[in-house]
């Protein structure tokens, strides 16, 4: 059994790689991206358009409430499935995305871990409230780096968690992985990694959100909040809603907020980058996905895998 992987940093063209391949494999797509599982998160997740989509079936895409929480370990189960039942089907399942850790959950596996310690959260909390919740992302990158590369400085939730783990087990949440087993037991997968040199990618980024902003993501956080979904709910966590929610409670102006924007991209890219570097046996492609040259040798890699 045989599955295609297709990760890399934000703005690379993932998505247009992912779907080039389906088109030419008889393939559908698996979404790697944990704010993609939202519906009416869209713009600032970019999610692949009914075009961009060209047809291609897209799976994990829009399957829970923005009021909902969702995990990766949920996520591994969600995905597992789909990619079993694309094979089932006799077609080939592409996992296409940069959520590094859900990545990881579903080709490796993740460990259960200790239930959630209240009192010890907030704790965490109050550290974050007193001194900022980047004290608590400095705190984790000296405990546990790997982790500290895939959580966003201000993602506070996902801070506490790794954090949590490292006290109550003594032991970074990374180092219970080597334990863990694959959601796919018995796949293999063939990783292609996407890199964009950073002049293009500064580009593409800020491409990107003066696009997302064009397409009105400010009114998309009004329509969700206007219809019940509250500003801390998690859908809102990840870049963009972040600094979009900030925005709307007077923390700083639009023009601030879009050169934000850019800047928390570009650090994450980095972030996804490292992320990625570590995992085992992933073939990089020079960037972007939407390069036809680049395309090809991605194809030709897969057609040599599947064969």
């Amino acid at each position: 059994m045989k599955v295609v992987a297709v990760v890399g940093p934000t703005a690379t063209g993932k998505t247009a790689l992912g779907v080039a391949l389906a088109e030419a494999i008889d393939g559908e797509i698996v979404s790697c991206d944990s704010t993609a599982v939202y519906r009416g998160i869209d713009i600032g997740t970019d999610k692949p358009t009914p075009q961009e989509q060209r047809g291609i079936p897209h799976h994990l895409i829009d399957v829970v409430n923005p009021t909902e929480t969702y995990s990766a370990a949920r996520y591994a189960i969600d995905a597992a499935t789909a990619v079993r039942d694309i094979r089932a089907r006799g077609r080939w399942p592409i996992l296409v995305g940069g959520t590094g850790f859900y990545y990881r959950a579903l080709v490796r596996g993740l460990f259960p871990g200790p239930p959630r310690h209240d009192e010890l959260r907030g704790r965490l909390a109050r550290v974050a409230e007193r001194r900022g919740v980047e004290s608590l992302h400095r705190w984790l990158g000296r405990v546990d780096p790997e982790s500290a590369l895939r959580i966003q400085p201000r993602d506070q939730m996902r801070l506490i968690r790794a954090l949590e783990v490292y006290l109550l087990t003594g032991q970074p949440l990374t180092a219970h992985f080597a334990a863990t087993q694959s959601a796919l037991p018995g796949f293999q997968v063939l990783t292609l990694g996407v890199v964009d040199p950073r002049p293009d990618l500064e580009r593409r980024v800020a491409a990107r959100v003066d696009a997302q902003f064009g397409r009105g993501v400010v009114a998309e956080v009004e329509r969700l909040i206007a219809s019940g979904v509250p500003e801390s709910a998690h859908a809102f966590s990840g870049l963009v809603y972040r600094q979009l929610i900030e925005m709307r409670q007077g923390v700083r102006d639009e023009a601030a907020t879009r050169a934000l924007i850019v800047r928390e991209n570009l650090q994450y890219a980095r972030r996804q980058l490292m992320w990625f570097r570590k995992e085992p046996d992933v073939r990089w492609l020079p960037g972007p996905g939407t390069d036809p040259a680049v395309q090809a040798a991605a194809l030709a890699q897969v057609q040599a895998f599947i064969t």
